[in-house]
């Protein structure tokens, strides 16, 4: 292709992407003038305009978008469900809705009901909005590439039966969740056959069950969310291939409550996360070949209760600080490593100061695995009766696992960083 041709190309492109855009429009909608409903203004409307909605109080129905609009809200018009309907069902890709209150969606265990629903749709975007007390606030089906970004999610239910999930996506891939706040549903963001997707800087606090949920779900990367004072933490299940790094577990208290809750995870990396104050810092149940690295455990009722099922982790240069049990487990047999880890219960000694103890440490008391198996056992956890127990089977142990131990453990905290 010579250069003259070339350029009658470059030319043709040009003109009719100036063409769409001379054609794109701005539509108003606003109490009083020609456009007074959304349902209206999207009637109207073409691919690739714009409407701009007046701050009023819309109560419309159920909102069918099948047009590649943009929706800006100005200062934060409401959209009412009225306890009884789907607000938004959007079936068109390239849509994109920013500065709206959705409200009140209706209850429905049928189909699911939520403020706006995107459905086998690509490159949407959800931006700033605010959600009170809808069943499910923003769902996602057979959708890629989209980012859910900025939104504030509340709801008030008391029941897990009567709520649905904050964020919830179901069968996607390449989806973006960054920087949302999410309170009082039953799960904060849910994930269910989800690929390739990004979570990031989210706030999930005081949810009905877990903070995060995900299950069947592979390549997921989750950093720096914080999830707080929600019933059962974070639950991640059936899963493959997730790397979580630099995440806050902090106070998930309750008798069956944990910071992170692992079942049938593989090929995973757990990295400079911080576990604090949680019944169960981390609970691994059939896990294997996943890498546990720099993670701070403050202050957890148990900073790590290991399944005997769980084979080929490897723990390294994690902190374990004035956790009442550090490591408990349901067997006396072990099939991972913990290695180079730094242990505040650790009273061995470094002779050639190279901050590795030249003891071995245990940190499987035999108490943890006492009340793993007669919990009404933990009242006894202050008495110095326990302590000799816990001292006698350090010296030779026969309930608990002789091979779980680290051989290497850090004299000092570690501070730092593998990748």
């Amino acid at each position: 292709m010579n250069g003259i041709s070339k350029n009658i190309i470059y030319s043709f492109i040009f003109l009719i992407v100036l063409f769409n855009q001379v054609q794109s429009r701005i539509l108003i909608v606003q109490k009083g003038f020609r456009i007074t409903s959304i349902k209206s203004a999207l009637e109207l409307s073409n691919n690739g305009d714009t409407i701009l909605v007046k701050r009023d109080y819309y109560s419309e129905g159920t909102i069918i978008v099948n047009k590649s609009v943009t929706l800006i809200g100005e200062n934060f018009p409401i959209i009412d469900g009225n306890h009884k309907n789907q607000i938004m069902i959007v079936k068109s890709s390239n849509f994109k809705i920013t500065g709206f209150q959705f409200q009140n969606s209706g209850i429905s265990f049928i189909s699911d009901n939520s403020a706006i629903r995107l459905d086998s749709v690509n490159n949407c975007i959800i931006e700033n909005n605010k959600f009170l007390n809808n069943f499910f606030a923003i769902y996602l089906s057979k959708t890629r590439n989209s980012q859910i970004i900025n939104n504030t999610i509340i709801a008030s239910n008391n029941k897990q039966t009567m709520s649905g999930n904050g964020i919830h996506l179901w069968n996607c891939k390449n989806i973006y969740v960054i920087g949302n706040k999410i309170e009082g549903h039953r799960d904060g963001i849910y994930l269910e056959f989800v690929r390739s997707s990004f979570i990031e800087n989210n706030y999930c606090k005081g949810n009905l069950r877990y903070g995060l949920h995900f299950m069947f779900s592979d390549s997921c990367f989750y950093r720096r969310n914080h999830f707080e004072m929600n019933k059962a933490g974070v639950a991640v299940m059936f899963t493959k291939n997730v790397t979580m790094i630099e995440n806050n577990f902090k106070n998930n208290w309750g008798s069956s409550s944990y910071g992170l809750l692992l079942k049938d995870i593989t090929d995973s990396k757990i990295i400079r996360n911080k576990f604090y104050k949680n019944s169960c810092g981390i609970y691994f149940e059939s896990c294997n070949r996943n890498q546990i690295f720099n993670n701070d455990f403050i202050e957890n009722g148990w900073a790590i209760k290991l399944m005997t099922n769980s084979m080929n982790n490897l723990f390294q240069r994690n902190n374990f600080i004035e956790n009442t049990f550090d490591v408990s487990t349901n067997s006396t047999q072990n099939f991972n490593t913990f290695t180079e880890n730094f242990w505040s219960n650790y009273n061995g000694y470094d002779l050639n100061k190279d901050n590795i103890g030249d003891v071995p440490f245990r940190p499987v008391k035999l108490f943890s695995f006492i009340v793993a198996n007669n919990p009404v056992t933990l009242i006894l956890l202050r008495s110095y009766f326990v302590e000799i127990l816990d001292f006698a089977e350090k010296i030779i142990p026969t309930l608990t696992p002789a091979n779980l131990l680290d051989e290497k453990p850090l004299m000092k905290r570690s501070y730092d960083k593998i990748n």
